[in-house]
């Protein structure tokens, strides 16, 4: 089984340029601009690392399922396969930042809220999260902000390309490696975006990001390739 220190180095930089620019990045700086970032980035980082430690489970589990070696092969053909996803999707793309992404993920969140009602409740509801700062953070943890964090986060991973590919990281490398990888990837990327917000989401370039992303599947499928030649 490979070593930790690969696991988590190559969990790391994947996790990382899939995060920066995704989906759930967005979300959590737009909703870091409407409620308490401490409830906010709490409830994105458990998310992200439930998610994590799930994908990592799942790929650990795989070898047992079918064989190593066909394990290793289709987690070859998969960081390939992402690769050249990521390179399209960067092709397509123009080379402005990533706020046309940004309005779209905001425009998807004021859609919930107004489905569920709760539009006209929302400067209320963050005047009784920020009294709510006082209590412990354990009674926090049933916070709707808490848990509207978490669900946004955790469902909108779901069958992504990031969770996928931890999956197939955590069926070829060290499984715990891959885990304290991602998690701390995850809680940079998290962190930068309650902290940052809209003003440093709306300037990452999603062309840059793609790109890069795509290359360092690439050079994983290679890696990869050159291990199953070699044994």
């Amino acid at each position: 089984m490979s070593s930790v220190l690969q696991g988590f180095t190559k969990s790391l930089a994947m996790t990382f340029v899939s995060e920066i620019g995704d989906k759930t990045f967005f979300a959590a700086a737009i909703l870091a601009m409407r409620y308490p970032r401490r409830l906010v980035l709490s409830g994105c980082v458990s998310a992200l690392i439930v998610m994590t430690i799930l994908s990592a489970t799942v790929g650990w589990a795989a070898p047992n399922l079918i064989s190593l070696k066909w394990t290793h092969h289709i987690t070859t053909l998969l960081f390939f396969g992402f690769g050249l996803w990521s390179l399209w999707d960067g092709i397509k793309q123009g080379g402005g930042g990533g706020s046309e992404e940004l309005a779209e993920v905001e425009a998807e969140l004021d859609s919930d809220l107004k489905a569920n009602g709760k539009t006209t409740k929302d400067n209320s509801k963050v005047e009784d999260e920020n009294k709510k700062q006082k209590r412990p953070f354990l009674t926090q943890l049933f916070s709707p902000i808490f848990l509207k964090a978490f669900s946004i986060n955790f469902f909108g991973e779901f069958g992504d390309k990031s969770q996928l590919a931890t999956i197939g990281l955590a069926a070829d490398e060290n499984p715990f490696g891959v885990v304290l990888g991602g998690v701390v990837a995850q809680l940079l990327c998290t962190t930068a975006a309650v902290i940052g917000g809209k003003s440093l989401a709306s300037q990452i370039s999603e062309r840059i990001v793609a790109l890069s992303g795509g290359m360092l599947f690439i050079i994983f499928g290679i890696q990869s390739f050159l291990t199953s030649v070699e044994t």
